[in-house]
């Protein structure tokens, strides 16, 4: 009797299939586990008592998901390209306030040396900034009114002797020659005295006007962007240094202050380096008895700013007007003009900026040549300390990783 008891106690509860085979496993699908065959069924259909809401899921199993849908990876995409091009719409319709805002952030940069050489003498940067910028505004009115006024007078002037130069024109054979052909000397004469001619220049007083006001807007964009960048100049480096990893923010902090002090170098060397060319040329044109010799520096000045033909420009405009007071007048403009841009190349330039900015000189004509490509003279006159930032980064950062690599 205890053997039977023990026998029944030793045996499972559940009958153990007798063909050797293992139960079937269930069937995964996206609504959950397909129950078994022999399972009993509770309402209408199968698919009804999966689908059918519970406790857990009040609105029935999710479907299968729509991720990797064709449908839905083309609507990504092509929203992604609808963004791009809305974006590149945007930069570009906003170009004109972007140069305005790199212009004076260059400006700042620029400056910020003599802020900071006035810190050192005792003054505060607020004060150090108020007599920089005082000085900035000094040197745009004084530009005006030297200007102005003899490129006024010197307009009437040649309208008023046009008639003469045109007579000494015709004196010429060649010219003579070929105005008998074509009546050339006649046709330009009545095209300049006419209004056709300041009508197409500047689109008659309205388009003046218009281009006159701009102008002036840039120009006070310019100054007070300038001002607000040279006052929080230390604060933004420090935001901008923040958005960097902690373990990597020290060495971009150095770089990136030793980039900007390059840039500020070369903005700064730069005009030394115009102010020198103004300066002698102001002296030489009142030795030689130029008229307007003021304006001309101040123009030479300017335009010796613009990298590699910049210096070809002002020294044309002098010589130019040398040649109107006499033939050997210009030809002395032309031989002084060309000795001292070899002496401004090989000897004032190199002394000026051996300090400031290290740029092979195969570097500098490229990165003129591209930035005058894509931004005109203003992307000439940023290209060269962008270049300078880039081969930094480059040596600093890319050369000693391709050394451990």
């Amino acid at each position: 009797m205890s053997e039977s008891i023990s026998r029944d106690r030793a045996e499972p509860a559940t009958s153990v299939p007798t063909t050797g085979e293992h139960p079937a496993e269930p069937v995964l699908t996206s609504a959950g586990p397909m129950p078994p065959a022999d399972a009993p069924v509770v309402g209408p259909t199968r698919r009804a008592s999966v689908d059918a809401p519970s406790d857990d899921l009040p609105f029935g199993r999710p479907g299968q998901s729509m991720r990797n849908h064709p449908f839905v990876f083309g609507f990504t995409a092509a929203l992604g390209v609808l963004t791009a091009w809305w974006l590149v719409q945007a930069v570009v319709s906003a170009s004109s306030v972007l140069i305005l805002i790199i212009v004076s952030l260059f400006l700042a940069i620029g400056l910020n040396p003599a802020v900071e050489a006035l810190q050192k003498r005792g003054l505060a940067r607020m004060v150090a900034i108020t007599v920089v910028f005082l000085g900035v505004i000094a040197v745009f009115a004084g530009f005006g009114l030297a200007v102005v006024p003899p490129l006024t007078t010197q307009s009437t002037d040649f309208m008023a002797k046009l008639p003469q130069y045109v007579q000494e024109l015709q004196n010429n054979p060649m010219i003579r020659d070929l105005d008998q052909r074509f009546q050339l000397l006649d046709k330009i004469q009545q095209y300049v005295t006419s209004g056709d001619f300041g009508s197409q220049m500047f689109g008659g007083v309205l388009g003046f006007g218009q281009v006159l006001i701009g102008a002036v807007f840039n120009a006070l964009t310019v100054l007070v962007l300038t001002l607000y960048f040279l006052g929080s100049l230390n604060s933004l480096k420090k935001m901008a240094y923040r958005l960097v990893p902690k373990s990597r923010r020290t060495r971009t902090s150095l770089l990136g202050d030793q980039i900007i002090d390059s840039i500020g170098g070369y903005v700064a060397g730069n005009l030394i380096i115009s102010l020198i060319a103004g300066v002698t040329t102001f002296f030489f044109l009142f030795f030689m008895k130029v008229p307007y010799a003021l304006a001309l520096a101040l123009i030479v000045a300017l335009t010796d700013l613009i990298p590699m033909v910049g210096a070809f420009i002002g020294a044309g405009v002098a010589s130019l007007v040398g040649f109107f007071v006499s033939p050997t007048v210009g030809i002395i403009c032309l031989v002084f003009f060309t000795v001292y841009q070899q002496i401004e190349n090989y000897w004032i330039a190199p002394s000026v900026m051996k300090s400031s900015v290290d740029v092979p000189p195969l570097a500098t004509i490229v990165g003129a040549l591209l930035g005058g490509a894509l931004l005109g003279v203003l992307g000439a006159l940023l290209g060269i300390p962008l270049v300078a930032a880039v081969l930094l980064i480059v040596r600093e950062v890319v050369m000693p990783r391709q050394e451990r690599a």
